[in-house]
C-alpha cells in the first residue's frame, strides 16, 4: 500500500465532526486516515475474513505502513503518542469498515496505552518506576521498528472470570533464576496464533503463600516460545476474524524483561483507571454507524447489486430510519462524554456513566442492526452485503469480559443503592 494514495481516497462523513465535537487536529487527522484505509482496503476483506474465520493479517500490514500499529506509542519512541480519546475515536472509524481488525487493534493498542500513559498516571516505587520505563522502552521498539503485535488473552473461562474478577487469576508465574515460569490456560484468546507476544495476567506462586489479584502480574509472553501452544476450532457466531482460539502455556520461561507492567500495578490500574475497560466500545460504536449508512444507501438505491429502486418513499421506513437515527446520536453522544472523561481516579458518576455507556453501545449496537434488517428486507441479509454480518459481529459485544451486560447493570444499580463499604443492618 502506497501511503499517499490514501489522500485521494474519498472519505465517508465522519463519525464525530471535527468541529462540532471539539476534536483536536490529531484526533481529526487520525479519524481521517482510518476512513481512508478503511474505505479503500479493510471493507473489501472484510466479508472474505468473515466467511474464512482468517486472521486480517493483510489490514495489519496496511495498518504497520501507515504507522498505526504504533499510535499509543510515545512519540518520543517513534510512536504517534494518541490519547486515549485520540484512539478510541479512531477506532470506531475503523470498526465501521472492519470489526474484526478494530477488535483485535485494540488488545495490540491497549498494551502500548496501558503500559504508556495509563501507567504513568499511577504510584510506583522509585526503582519499579525506573526499570518499568526502561522494559517498556524495549517493547515499544518492537512494535515500531520490527512491527510486532501484542496480544491481551485475559479471560480464562471461570464464573468471576476477567481482569475486574473477585478471584486470582489461576494462570501462574513461579520464580526461577532469571525469570519466570509460566502455567496456565487462555481462553478467547484474540489473534492467536497471529500475535508476536501473548500480554497475559497471572498470578505469582510463592511457597506457603495464597495468591492475591493485587498481585496480578502482566506479562508478555513471545509467541514463539517453548511451551506455548494454540489449541482449538474457532467457528463462533460473530467477529470470526479475530481468531480467539485457545492457548496453553506449559512451563514457559519468560526473562524479567517480559513484564509490561510492575507486579500489583495492574491491579492498581483496574481500580484507579477504570475507563481502561471501555476500550472495546468504540468497535461496537462504529458497527453502529455501519448498519445506519448501510440502511441510508439501501433506501437511496445507492447499494450495488441491491437493485437501482429507491425504498425511501415509505412512512414507515422513513420511520424506521428516524428511530435508528436518534438511537444513534444517543450513542455517539453518552459514549464521547464518558470517553473523554477516561482519566486516573474518576468520580463515582464518571465511573457510573462509563458503565452505562459500555452497556447502551453493547446494547444499541445490534438492536440498530436488527432495526436495519428489518427496515431494508429480506434481500439485505444475503451474504455479499455486509448487514447479517454487521448484526453477528455486534450480538458478540454484550457478552465480553470483563464489563458484560449484566456487570454494568449490576454495578450501576447497586453502586447508585451503596455507598463505598455501606451495608444494610
Amino acid at each position: 500500500m502506497d501511503v499517499m494514495d490514501l489522500e485521494n481516497v474519498d472519505v465517508d462523513a465522519p463519525i464525530f465532526d471535527p468541529e462540532a465535537f471539539g476534536l483536536s487536529d490529531e484526533e481529526a487527522e487520525l479519524n481521517v486516515l482510518a476512513r481512508r484505509i478503511g474505505r479503500s482496503r479493510f471493507a473489501l476483506r472484510a466479508a472474505e475474513y468473515d466467511r474464512d474465520a482468517r486472521f486480517p493479517t493483510e489490514n495489519y500490514r496496511d495498518m504497520r505502513e501507515a504507522g498505526l500499529l504504533g499510535v499509543c506509542v510515545p512519540k518520543d519512541h517513534g510512536g504517534l503518542g494518541a490519547s486515549f480519546r485520540s484512539y478510541s475515536t479512531t477506532a470506531a472509524e475503523i470498526g465501521r469498515y472492519c470489526g474484526a481488525t478494530a477488535l483485535t487493534w485494540n488488545m495490540h493498542v491497549c498494551t502500548c496505552l496501558w503500559t504508556g500513559a495509563l501507567a504513568d498516571d499511577l504510584h510506583m516505587a522509585r526503582d519499579d518506576r525506573r526499570e518499568h520505563l526502561r522494559r517498556r522502552a524495549l517493547h515499544y521498539r518492537r512494535v515500531i521498528a520490527e512491527g510486532a503485535l501484542y496480544a491481551q488473552p485475559f479471560s480464562e473461562g471461570g464464573a468471576s472470570d476477567g481482569a475486574t474478577g473477585v478471584t486470582p487469576f489461576s494462570t501462574s508465574a513461579k520464580r526461577v533464576n532469571g525469570g519466570w515460569l509460566v502455567n496456565g490456560k487462555k481462553i478467547f484468546a484474540s489473534l492467536a496464533g497471529s500475535a508476536d507476544y501473548y500480554g497475559i495476567l497471572c498470578g505469582e506462586v510463592s511457597p506457603g503463600e495464597q495468591s492475591s489479584r493485587r498481585d496480578t502480574m502482566y506479562m508478555a509472553v513471545p509467541a514463539s516460545a517453548d511451551g506455548v501452544e494454540v489449541v482449538g476450532e474457532w467457528d463462533p457466531l460473530g467477529m470470526r476474524g479475530t481468531v480467539s482460539r485457545t492457548i496453553l502455556f506449559r512451563d514457559v520461561f519468560v526473562d524479567d524483561d517480559a513484564a509490561l507492567m510492575p507486579r500489583g500495578v495492574f491491579f492498581q490500574a483496574a481500580t484507579r483507571w477504570p475507563h481502561m475497560f471501555l476500550a472495546l466500545s468504540p468497535t461496537y460504536l462504529g458497527l453502529a454507524q455501519a448498519a445506519f449508512d448501510f440502511t441510508v444507501r439501501y433506501l437511496r438505491g445507492e447499494i450495488p447489486d441491491a437493485g437501482q429502486e429507491r425504498r425511501r418513499q415509505s412512512s414507515t421506513k422513513q420511520l424506521a430510519l428516524a428511530q435508528m437515527f436518534v438511537t444513534l446520536q444517543q450513542m455517539k453522544a453518552l459514549w464521547f462524554q464518558a470517553t473523554s472523561e477516561a482519566r486516573v481516579d474518576p468520580t463515582k458518576e464518571q465511573v457510573l456513566r462509563a458503565l452505562a455507556t459500555q452497556y447502551t453501545v453493547m446494547e444499541n449496537a445490534n438492536d440498530l442492526a436488527r432495526l436495519a434488517i428489518r427496515t431494508c428486507g429480506g434481500r439485505s441479509m444475503l451474504r455479499n452485503f455486509p448487514l447479517e454480518r454487521l448484526y453477528r459481529d455486534s450480538r458478540c459485544g454484550s457478552v465480553m469480559l470483563p464489563w458484560t451486560a449484566e456487570t454494568c447493570l449490576e454495578r450501576i444499580g447497586r453502586e447508585n443503592l451503596y455507598e463505598p463499604n455501606e451495608k444494610d443492618d
